[in-house]
């Protein structure tokens, strides 16, 4: 009888009801929300900047505290909610993001309305570490899993796009804090459907919290998000690549702590699976290139072609459609194809939308600009989906909240990157291309700064400044469209080269086992 016993089959995968596909409704109210704030909090950068007198350095610090304080706080997040339970940690950040958010709209000042965003930064974080390891446990079966984590991409992705829309529909009829309510909605109807639809999971066998990994895990991550965003602001300087150095020896300080720990904070065993690292890195590369590209782009439709902030919005809403596109449809690919060979696909259909935006020329031609951008876009998007659940499904069940923190931040670290380099690269063949003898010093710098010195020029010496300027920038615009199609051939060649045992494989017909 035992030995009957012993050799019986493990018991089929518990597959996703109604309940649980509800319950993914409700986690795409955050991951929609992640990508949406992002975007009106920049179209609402001017209002503010008038109405609370603030300077040039304090509204960037209205931006760049949120990023800097949610980038570096995803892992600490993360691990937190395998101790404490993720749903708690997702209704209990949601909660305090939906109050900053308020605080933010009534700030009354400059100071005040950056402090209120660091706070907003650090609430944040809960969101999408919660978010996708709740997915995780909802959904065990591997084919649904990916399903809905497609699902979540898209609507990151969904935020991005209509982003532009809310934005400038608040502003031209509300005041600037009315971008910031938009939080509350979401995370009150989040904090009345979460407790009956979402499940609670979390790592019984964790011990204690560890306080110093976690300082260590953010003072890690934020002098190198720092440093890469100057970078990408002022060009390479001594102070900025000495604040990533800094991080970078605190992340060596980090992980040997991790190995010496019986319980670590973050289980750097999970890099020992073949496919968790291949996807982490693989989605840390992906993001390099279109935050890059796309950083990139909002200047060239703000810069060469003189759009408003909210139109350029509105002309990089395709691209948005595109990753929908791209991630909603790689889930059903998986299930016939290994899901590495889905993402190597789409990567290249992402080179060969970098090849088109090569092709830009200076301020005609929008649509091979707009369509080139689609292209990349719906190339990535089964990237996006599927390295994301490779991530977060190779690790173990406990250790979920872990993974989706990884998965969350390496994009941020791989974007902040690509904007830094790929951005300093413009700068660079712009600054090359412009004729010393017939550009002011005061127009070397960047576009912006030409195009700030034309305005104050004559109109006929005004608008030779502006077209060599703006020649000089799309030349450097198609070095970096080229690097990206570089990166993305290298890349699926690097993926389609693995050995096919090493890793995921597609996934096969669950069977029907009901909760």
């Amino acid at each position: 009888m035992s030995s009957s016993s012993s050799s019986s089959p493990s018991p089929p995968p518990v597959v996703a009801g109604r309940r649980e596909w509800i319950g993914l409704a409700v986690l795409c109210l955050p991951a929609l929300l992640a990508s949406l704030e992002l975007t009106v909090t920049n179209l609402a950068l001017p209002a503010i900047g008038e109405d609370l007198a603030a300077s040039g350095t304090q509204l960037l610090w209205i931006v760049d505290v949120y990023a800097f304080l949610l980038a570096g706080s995803l892992i600490t997040m993360g691990v937190l909610g395998d101790r404490i339970g993720r749903r708690r940690l997702l209704l209990i950040g949601a909660a305090a993001y939906g109050v900053f958010s308020a605080l933010a709209a009534f700030a009354p000042d400059a100071g005040s309305l950056i402090v209120a965003r660091a706070l907003m930064g650090v609430a944040g974080a809960t969101l999408m570490p919660s978010t996708l390891s709740l997915a995780t446990s909802m959904f065990p079966d591997p084919r649904q899993r990916t399903r809905a984590i497609g699902v979540i991409v898209a609507g990151v992705s969904a935020g991005t796009a209509i982003g532009p829309l809310v934005g400038g529909w608040l502003l031209e009829r509300l005041w600037w804090g009315s971008v910031f309510l938009t939080a509350v909605p979401f995370m009150a109807l989040l904090l009345i459907a979460g407790p009956p639809l979402l499940p609670e999971h979390r790592d019984t066998t964790a011990r204690r919290f560890d306080p110093v990994s976690a300082v260590l895990s953010l003072a890690t991550v934020l002098p190198v998000v720092h440093g890469l965003k100057q970078i990408a602001a002022d060009g390479p300087a001594a102070t900025s690549v000495a604040t990533i150095a800094a991080g970078l020896a605190l992340g060596v300080v980090f992980a040997r702590r991790q190995r010496a720990s019986a319980d670590p904070f973050v289980d750097l065993r999970l890099f020992a699976d073949r496919t968790l690292s291949t996807a982490t890195g693989t989605l840390a590369l992906g993001i390099f290139v279109l935050w890059g590209s796309n950083y990139a782009i909002a200047q060239y439709l703000q810069l060469v072609h003189g759009m408003s902030p909210l139109e350029a919005g509105l002309w990089t809403a395709p691209s948005a459609v595109g990753v929908i596109a791209g991630s909603t449809l790689a889930p059903g690919l998986a299930r016939r194809f290994r899901p590495f060979t889905v993402i190597a696909a789409g990567l290249a259909v992402s080179a060969a939308g970098y090849l088109v935006l090569t092709r830009t020329q200076g301020t005609d031609g929008i649509a091979v600009l707009v369509s080139g951008a689609v292209v990349v876009s719906a190339g990535l998007g089964p990237m996006m989906a599927l390295a994301t659940d490779l991530v977060v499904g190779s690790a173990p069940p406990h250790r979920a909240g872990a993974a989706a923190a990884i998965s969350s931040t390496a994009p941020q670290l791989g974007g902040a990157l690509g904007i830094a380099l790929l951005g300093s690269v413009i700068t660079a063949v712009y600054r090359a291309g412009l004729p010393p003898e017939a550009v002011p010093e005061a127009a070397r710098d960047t576009l912006g700064s030409a195009v700030a010195v034309a305005a104050g020029l004559p109109p006929g010496p005004g608008a030779v400044l502006l077209g060599t300027a703006r020649a000089a920038f799309v030349d450097g615009f198609h070095v970096t469209a080229a690097i990206g199609a570089a990166l993305m051939a290298g890349l699926v060649l690097l993926i389609v080269t693995l050995p096919a045992g090493d890793v995921g494989r597609p996934e096969g017909r669950p069977t029907r086992v009901r909760r």
